[in-house]
């Protein structure tokens, strides 16, 4: 028994249990900006509207500085399309689509240790686009993400984290993107951009 408890002690005090209270679960609300596509036919352009956003982080210590991240950014979003009323590209204005990121990467916190300070983010993965009107359907397209942040503790296991993060998608189409069947409007794009303000709450474990 009493080796046993020896041991409970030193792996309390090793490394690895250190870092594992570097573990954190973040929700956040943001704010994501307008990023664009082209109608085909008349080169008008076709905007995804800036709006509210909610994303979440899963974050693993690997080290006392870094963690390997897992994150998604969701937005539901509208059409803005400034061409003129009665024209094919006019009909998309107002209507819907979503913008998801999903990514995994790591944060560095390159001003003191893990959640405490400025750190960089970043991540490769995934970006699905879901527009609502019907004969349009949902597309993936590869992409990565760069991030800037800085993380304030609140208490012993709770912390803010202020984020901006860019987004980059590989979109890589000449037309048709999103039609299924029935598209008015033939939309292409070569590559989608966005930039992202974030404000997350921060739970360690």
């Amino acid at each position: 028994m009493r080796s046993m408890t020896i041991l409970a002690a030193a792996i309390a005090m090793s490394p690895l249990a250190a870092l594992a209270a570097d573990n954190a679960i973040t929700l956040y609300g943001g704010y994501r900006s307008t990023g664009g596509f082209t109608d085909v036919d008349t080169g008008q352009s076709i905007d995804v509207k800036a709006s509210g956003s909610i994303a979440a982080s899963f974050d693993f210590a690997v080290d006392a500085s870094r963690q390997v991240q897992f994150f998604v950014s969701h937005r539901g979003s509208k059409f803005e399309v400034g061409a003129p009323p009665g024209s094919a590209a006019a009909t998309l204005n107002g209507r819907s689509i979503s913008v998801t990121y999903l990514h995994i990467g790591g944060t560095n916190f390159f001003g003191g240790p893990i959640g405490r300070g400025p750190y960089v983010a970043g991540g490769f993965g995934a970006t699905q686009f879901s527009p609502g009107p019907s004969g349009y359907s949902s597309e993936w397209r590869p992409s990565m993400s760069l991030g800037l942040g800085y993380q304030l503790p609140l208490a012993a296991n709770v912390a803010l984290r202020f984020e901006a993060r860019a987004y980059f998608t590989l979109v890589n189409s000449e037309g048709g993107l999103f039609c299924s069947g029935g598209c008015m409007v033939t939309i292409k794009g070569d590559t989608f951009t966005q930039g992202e303000a974030l404000i997350g709450l921060s739970m360690h474990f």
